[in-house]
C-alpha cells in the first residue's frame, strides 16, 4: 500500500454525524478530482474496480442500507444501480461480476457525480433527524466504508496507471523529508496471557471482536518496516533466484512469472525506479519496502535470518505504541523516509 486513510474521528455526539458525513464524502470526491475523464472507466485486472465504480459504489452503500430502508418517501435514484454497483452483499441481491465493471460505460461520469449528490442531499434529511442508536452505528459504518474505498481508490489508480507506458502522475508528490535511515533496533517483548480484540463501545468492525485471551512466548519485534535499502540487499544477495528461501506456491509464482523486484519496480542503466502516484520516482533507500507479496515478505524475513510475526504478536506490540505516522492527511501518498519506531502509517505490515 503506498498510504493509509485515517479513521473517521471519534464523535463528540451524534449531532456530529452530519459533518462528519459531510467531510468523508467530499474527501472522496477531492481524491477523484485529478483524473481525467477518460481515467474514470478504466479497469486494468479483474481486481482493480474502475474509480467511477468507486464513486457510485460509495453512494449506493448509503441508498440502500441507509435512504431506503429509514428515510419515508425515499426514491431511488435509478432502478438498476443497485445491480450496478453491488460489490458482494449477498442478500442484496445479484450484482454485475467484478471482472466486467469495466464494461460500464453507462452511467456516464456525470451521472455518477448527480448520483452521489441525490444520495447527499437525501442523507442530509435523514440525519437531521432523530435516529435510533442503531442508526447512528449504520451511519458511521457507511463513512468507514467509504474512508476504505477512499484507499482502494488511490491503489487502484496507481494500478491504472502504471499499466500506461506513458507512466502518468496522478498528481504532484508532495517532496517528503530526506531520510536519515537509522539501523532498526529489535525490541523486546515479554509476552505472557493477553488479550486481544476490542471490547469497548466506540466504533469497530465485526472482525475486531470478540475480546479474547492469547498466551505469548517472550518475542523480539523489529522497530521499524523493512526498508528499501534492506529490500534491495536481499535482491542484490539474488533472494529472487535461491529457492531455499521460499514457500513452494512463492516459489512456483517467480518462476511463473518471472519475479524479481517488488511490484511497480523498474531498473534502468542499473539503477532502480518504482512507480508511484506522483509517476515514476527513483527508490528511496530509507523508504519502507511496498507492494510485495505475502510471498516475498515471507521470503525476505527467512533470509534475514528472522520470521514474520504472528498477527497476535503485531496486535499486542502495537498497542504499546501511539498511533502516529504517514497518512493521507500528510499529502504525500506514499511511503516516506521513518524517522524512530514505526508502528502504523505508511504501509501495510505482513504477519504470519
Amino acid at each position: 500500500m503506498t498510504a493509509s486513510a485515517s479513521s473517521v474521528l471519534p464523535l463528540n455526539s451524534w449531532s456530529d454525524l452530519l459533518t462528519a458525513y459531510g467531510g468523508v464524502r467530499s474527501q472522496t470526491e477531492a481524491l477523484a478530482a485529478p483524473l481525467a475523464i477518460e481515467d474514470y472507466g478504466v479497469q486494468s485486472m479483474p481486481d482493480v474496480s474502475p474509480p467511477k465504480w468507486h464513486l457510485a459504489h460509495t453512494a449506493w452503500f448509503f441508498e440502500n442500507f441507509l435512504l431506503v430502508p429509514y428515510l419515508q418517501g425515499y426514491q431511488l435514484f435509478h432502478p438498476q444501480f443497485g445491480y450496478l454497483f453491488n460489490s458482494y452483499y449477498e442478500a442484496v441481491g445479484p450484482r454485475q461480476p467484478r471482472p466486467q465493471r469495466g464494461l460500464l460505460s453507462r452511467p456516464t461520469v456525470a451521472d455518477v457525480y448527480r448520483y452521489r449528490a441525490w444520495v447527499d442531499r437525501h442523507m442530509a434529511d435523514l440525519l437531521t433527524q432523530k435516529l435510533t442508536p442503531f442508526v447512528q452505528n449504520l451511519v458511521v459504518l457507511g463513512l468507514e466504508h467509504e474512508q476504505q474505498h477512499q484507499e482502494l481508490l488511490l491503489m487502484d489508480i496507481l494500478h491504472i496507471f502504471a499499466q500506461n507506458p506513458l507512466r502518468p502522475a496522478y498528481h504532484v508528490p508532495r517532496v517528503p523529508p530526506l531520510g536519515t535511515n537509522p539501523p532498526a533496533t529489535w525490541i523486546d517483548y515479554s509476552g505472557g496471557l493477553q488479550e486481544l480484540g476490542y471490547g469497548g463501545q466506540a466504533f469497530h468492525f465485526d472482525n475486531e471482536c470478540p475480546q479474547h485471551r492469547v498466551w505469548l512466548d517472550p518475542y523480539q519485534l523489529q522497530s521499524q518496516p523493512v526498508t528499501n535499502g534492506d529490500y534491495l540487499a536481499f535482491m542484490d544477495d539474488r533472494g529472487y533466484q535461491r529457492p531455499e528461501f521460499w514457500l513452494a506456491p512463492g516459489w512456483a509464482r517467480v518462476q511463473q512469472e518471472q519475479w524479481q523486484a517488488p511490484l511497480y519496480w523498474e531498473q534502468t542503466a542499473g539503477s532502480w525506479s518504482q512507480m508511484t502516484l506522483g509517476g515514476m520516482q527513483a527508490v528511496d533507500p530509507a523508504a519502507p519496502v511496498c507492494h510485495v507479496s505475502y510471498y516475498e515478505a515471507d521470503a525476505y524475513a527467512r533470509w534475514s535470518g528472522a520470521c514474520l510475526p504472528s498477527e497476535q504478536q503485531w496486535e499486542c506490540s502495537a498497542r504499546l505504541h501511539p498511533v502516529a505516522g504517514n497518512f493521507v492527511e500528510s499529502g504525500y501518498l506514499q511511503a516516506v523516509p521513518i524517522v524512530g519506531e514505526q508502528f502504523f502509517g505508511n504501509v501495510w505490515e505482513w504477519t504470519q
